[in-house]
């Protein structure tokens, strides 16, 4: 089992103070990682990091900022000797860029349309090239992308979304075969694609605020998830720590569902 050891890995969590990155932290460090939690809200990233124990760092980050993704790669240096691992786990929706009763398709502000594509495909793009420059220059490395179950069947309401995740698997597998085909076979570049876990983005679209019973939303998605529940957030340590460990050294361009079964039922 020690191809699956982190011990000495060095891993930079954007996003890394959300539900998701925070729990991918807590796990990457119990097997044995050191971790910077990298977010744009500084104060609750550091926080994190401290409850980790010594030696993990939080910072700031602005994943669509290259000057402010820079600094959080120096600090990592500065911090830690180093980075082996990024984990681009930055995005999200927003609600003017959902459907619904007061915001048909037609009316989605090209702002938001701009915002959300920008926060999931750029916000993973320009972490890889300035981590990934590094990686290049030590001929070493592993990046796993965060994409989504709406990458592999779009989902009702959200286009900009949808739309942007099905980049981030594209981007996943050319940056595969770009950094190995340049740069090292031994930099890999992996996505995971989580089905539906409740995270304060969806939550109060998939249970009700009120009673906490499901939403219509949520009970067409249970009704389409053979495992018949949500997903929790170390639901995808299993998979995420196979991905950047020795265990997958053979592995890249690949986008592995986390999904519950979702993505492979028809609904009959």
């Amino acid at each position: 089992m020690s191809i699956f050891d982190l011990s000495g890995k060095r891993i930079a969590i954007t996003g890394g103070a959300g539900v998701l990155g925070a729990s991918l932290a807590k796990g990457f460090t119990a097997a044995g990682a050191t971790v910077a939690i990298l977010d744009l809200a500084e104060d609750r990233a550091k926080e994190y990091a401290s409850n980790l124990g010594a030696g993990n760092i939080g910072a700031g980050i602005n994943v669509l900022e290259r000057d402010s993704i820079s600094s959080a790669l120096d600090i990592c240096l500065k911090e830690m000797g180093g980075v082996d691992i990024l984990v681009n786990g930055a995005g999200g929706n927003h609600p003017k860029a959902t459907t619904g009763p007061e915001m048909p398709f037609f009316d989605i502000p090209k702002e938001s349309l701009e915002f959300v594509s920008g926060l999931n495909l750029t916000g993973t793009i320009l972490p890889s090239q300035v981590f990934g420059k590094y990686m290049a220059e030590t001929k070493l490395g592993c990046i796993l992308n965060i994409s989504s179950m709406n990458a592999f069947r779009p989902l009702t309401r959200i286009p900009a979304y949808s739309a942007a995740k099905v980049a981030v698997s594209n981007f996943t597998q050319w940056l595969a075969v770009h950094m190995a085909q340049e740069y090292s076979g031994a930099i890999r570049v992996n996505a995971i694609a989580p089905g539906f876990f409740l995270t304060d983005q969806n939550r109060f679209l998939l249970t009700d605020k009120e009673t906490g019973e499901l939403t219509p939303r949520g009970s067409q998605i249970l009704g389409h998830t053979p495992q018949g529940r949500f997903g929790e957030p170390d639901d995808l340590l299993g998979t995420a720590i196979w991905l950047v460990s020795d265990a997958s050294k053979y592995v890249t361009g690949i986008v592995v569902p986390v999904d519950g079964g979702f993505s492979a039922y028809s609904g009959v």
